[in-house]
Parts: C-alpha cells; sequence; structure tokens
C-alpha cells in the first residue's frame, strides 16, 4: 500500500497515469469554491489533462469553502499534497489516474476572512463554484432573488465578515475594484438551466443590498459564463476507499466516476481562461439547448426514479434500472411526456439522448446511491420536473408520468416505505414536507398546495386529478401497483 503523495507518485502501481508535469511551478489561476467529488472528476480533471500537455500551467485550482464538511476535506487533501484518484468504473473495466491541478485549500473560518483575501488576489482570474441547485438563495416558484433568508441578511449588514460564498465574491471585488486589480470571471458549474445567469443575478442582487455603486460595477465588468456539466460521480464510502487501496494506493479521499463526461460554455471570460477545448470541452453559444436537453432528460430522470425507488427499497441507481417497473416508467415517461419539450441540439436528438442516459444509470460499476440523487427534492422536482409539467399543461400534452413522479416525492416524503420501514430525513426542508406529506394521506391537493414549490400547478384540474389519482393508489395498493397501472395505461 503506498500512500498518495508528491514523492510517492513515481512508486504507485504501473498502469495508474500520475501528473507527468512539475507540480511545484504551478501557479494558482483559480479558486473553487465547494469543491466535492464532481468538481475533482470534472473541472479540475479538464485542467489536469491541459496540464499534461505543458499547457495552463498558470490556471491551477485552490479549493474553498464556507461549511465544516470543507475543512474536513481540506484536511484530508491536504495529507496527501492535494493529488486526487480518480477511478472510471466502466462496464469493460477499471482504470485509474492520478490529478494534480489543485495545489491548495484556503482554511474554513467564521467571516471568511482567508476566502476574501485569497479571491482577491491579483493571479486569480476564474472564481468557479458547486454550492447544489438549492444554494443560490432562489426563490423557487418567482425565480428571484431571496432577500428574506438569514444568510443573506447578515452578508447585507456585515459585507465584510460574509457567510455565505456569495458575500465572499462581493467582498473580494470590492476589494480588488477599490485597488485596481480588475474583475474576475464567476462560473457556476451547477445543475442549473441558465446557471451563469443565475449566478449573476445572486451576486449582483446581494452586491447591491449593501453597496448599489459596486453592483453596478460588477455588473458591467464581471462575466458569468452559462455552461453545462455532465458526468455521474457517486459518493465516496467504503466502498471506494477498499476499491482504491485494491489498486494499491492509500487514498483518503479518493473519486469514482463513470467513463463519461461533456462540458458545454460560453465563452465569456473576463480575465481569460484555460484552453479547455484542447481535452475536450466544447465552446458554443447554445449552452442553453444543451442544458435543457440534460437538465430535463438526465436530472429529470434522476427524479423520476429516485423517490419511486426509495419506496421500495432500491438502494442504487442501476439495480432501479433493472427492476422491470421502474426501468418501464423511467422510459415510457422520458419518451412520451419530456423528450417532446426538449429541442434537439447538434449531434443528438432528444430519443437518442434517453438511450444514452439509460446505459449510463444502468451501468453496475456506478454505485449511485439513490439516496443521494433524492437528496433536496424541493430544488431537483422544481427545476428539473415541474418546467416540462409546464410546457405540458400549456399543449395539453400528457403528464400523468410526471404527475406520478410528483405523488412518489409526496409519498416519499411521509417518511416510510411500502414495507414499513423508515426513510431518514433527505431534504433541507425535510420538517416542512414531512408534515405536509402527512397531510396529503387524506388530502393529496394539500401537497400540490405548496406554493412556494408549485405555483399554479394545484389550479390545473389535470395535473391534480392525476397526482391525487396517483397519491391515492400509492397508499392504498402500494408503488408497485401504481407503476403497473400507468405502464399499462390504465
Amino acid at each position: 500500500m503506498i500512500a498518495l503523495s508528491d514523492d510517492t507518485l513515481n512508486a504507485l502501481p504501473a498502469g495508474i497515469d500520475v501528473p507527468r508535469y512539475d507540480r511545484r511551478t504551478l501557479k494558482a489561476g483559480i479558486v473553487h469554491i465547494g469543491l466535492g467529488n464532481f468538481h475533482r472528476a470534472h473541472q479540475s480533471w479538464y485542467l489536469h489533462r491541459l496540464m499534461q500537455q505543458g499547457l495552463a500551467l498558470d490556471w491551477a485550482i485552490v479549493g474553498a469553502g464556507v461549511r465544516p464538511y470543507d475543512n474536513e476535506i481540506r484536511n484530508r487533501l491536504e495529507k496527501q499534497d492535494f493529488l486526487t484518484t480518480l477511478i472510471a468504473l466502466d462496464p469493460a473495466g477499471v482504470v485509474g489516474e492520478v490529478t494534480g491541478s489543485m495545489i491548495g485549500y484556503v482554511p474554513v473560518q467564521k467571516g471568511n476572512r482567508q476566502l476574501i483575501d485569497a479571491l482577491a488576489a491579483p493571479d486569480i482570474r476564474i472564481v468557479s463554484l458547486t454550492v447544489t441547485e438549492g444554494g443560490y438563495y432562489i426563490d423557487p416558484v418567482s425565480k428571484g432573488f431571496d432577500v428574506s433568508h438569514a444568510d443573506i441578511r447578515h452578508d447585507a449588514a456585515h459585507p465584510d465578515t460574509p457567510r455565505t460564498a456569495f458575500g465572499a465574491i462581493v467582498a473580494a471585488l470590492k476589494l480588488r475594484r477599490d485597488g485596481g486589480v480588475g474583475p474576475f470571471t464567476v462560473q457556476s458549474c451547477d445543475n442549473l438551466q441558465g446557471n451563469g445567469t443565475v449566478l449573476r443575478q445572486t451576486v449582483v442582487s446581494l452586491a447591491r443590498l449593501s453597496d448599489p455603486d459596486l453592483a453596478d460595477w460588477i455588473e458591467s465588468n464581471c462575466s458569468f459564463p452559462n455552461s453545462m456539466i455532465d458526468c455521474i460521480v457517486p459518493a465516496t464510502g467504503p466502498g471506494e476507499i477498499t476499491l482504491v487501496r485494491n489498486m494499491g494506493i492509500d487514498d483518503r479521499a479518493p473519486v469514482t466516476h463513470e467513463h463519461f463526461r461533456q462540458w458545454v460554455i460560453e465563452d465569456d471570460f473576463c480575465a481569460g481562461r484555460p484552453d479547455w477545448d484542447k481535452v475536450g470541452a466544447q465552446f458554443s453559444n447554445d449552452v442553453h439547448g444543451y442544458e435543457a436537453q440534460k437538465i430535463r432528460i438526465l436530472n429529470g430522470g434522476h427524479q423520476l426514479i429516485a423517490n419511486v425507488a426509495e419506496v421500495l427499497g432500491i438502494e442504487t441507481v442501476s439495480q432501479a434500472m433493472q427492476h422491470p417497473l421502474v426501468a418501464g416508467f423511467f422510459r415510457k415517461v422520458e419518451i412520451e411526456e419530456i423528450v417532446p419539450h426538449v429541442t434537439p441540439v447538434p449531434g443528438m436528438t432528444p430519443a437518442a439522448y434517453v438511450d444514452l442516459i439509460e446505459t449510463r444509470f444502468s451501468n453496475p460499476r456506478i454505485v449511485d446511491t439513490i439516496r443521494r440523487i433524492a437528496f433536496d427534492g424541493s430544488s431537483r422536482h422544481t427545476g428539473m420536473i415541474l418546467p416540462t409539467v409546464r410546457d405540458a399543461r400549456a399543449v395539453n400534452a400528457p403528464l400523468d408520468g410526471l404527475a406520478l413522479a410528483e405523488a412518489a416525492w409526496a409519498r416519499m416524503c411521509e417518511g416510510t416505505r411500502d414495507d414499513g420501514s423508515d426513510i431518514a430525513p433527505n431534504d433541507p426542508l425535510w420538517a416542512q414536507l414531512n408534515a405536509t406529506a402527512q397531510k396529503a394521506k387524506s388530502s393529496p391537493v394539500a401537497w400540490l398546495e405548496q406554493r412556494q414549490l408549485y405555483g399554479d400547478l394545484a389550479d390545473c384540474p389535470r395535473f391534480a386529478t392525476s397526482f391525487s389519482r396517483w397519491l391515492n393508489m400509492m397508499y392504498h395498493d402500494g408503488m408497485n401497483a401504481a407503476l403497473l397501472t400507468y405502464l399499462k395505461g390504465a
């Protein structure tokens, strides 16, 4: 067993690709906030591949965060010189490589002073984020900035000691403006349609609460490129640790991922960027089309199966795709109710994309848990399922399967499975959702009357009637019966 570090790279087992560049010469150009598994398997990997070609050596990544978890992962990575073992899991085989594009990690502290100073450093030209879909302080119905949140109110009143990543960005940009350093690009790497546009709204709106002139400067000088990111990256647990150890490497924070990546980026970088397109990323003026296809078909597909599978006690995505009723439900809803509202992109029709996603979800080597994809349904359903419901409502298109998916979410939030076992809380709004789900057992429409989630969809008789039918059936006859009824078209 070889402990991962700069000093042991040349001693790692044969077949493990390692950095061929001199990491001692790397210079930071990017701070990434919210450095979890996805970032290390995606953006960090693209940069590593550029560095393997001797390029982008002044664009190294410094990790950062504002949560206690971020200090946890920082401590683990620091002990191995911020190296990561990536393991690609493909039905044809397993491939490992070590990436070295990350060179530091800002300690998490109250007030985020060190983070602000790191962001204000002149060499930092991109600040990127993965803070989850629900982390942008957006009202789920109006899509406007949520000025009522306690963290936002704090950052507006105390802009020099912010709690949020966005507050730290605003504080750093003030230092850069006042010091003549200039702006940086702020880049979202989250699964949000128009993620750059959403990020711009959050940063500029927060700045405007305390310093309108600074908000104007940010809006005029900073750039917020939209992007579509895609790679299935499971959480790391004991199985992943064992897998990397079986390869002969002692890595405290390895990352497994599928053997597929896609990154489509709007080319809008106010202070320069790495040439990611030289290693497979795609710059495009039509990011919206790619992200709409991915969010509605892939991320929406996750939500189709997540709650159904949780209620049935299925543990992983690939196991769910082996269940004939779950797999049939996934395909029928995708083809009949989602694909008609998705515009093709160059080289990929929506129907062909469903085939690709079906294959990726079925990969048995990817141990992607149902619990992970079911997390934060209050953000994911509103962003990944309900837009399609509204499109279907507008043109009187089929929506029974989408209504079933929403009923399955309400059923899951009740907190028990069909076998009577308990479902642990799995949403930032769990207490509210659970209380409403209890009411919906006897009055299903109570679930849809959560206006902060559903807006006026409760007023759509076709959707509300279908939703109520499925939820009643789930409680009276079970989830399998509801799925079978839908598949039979009954």
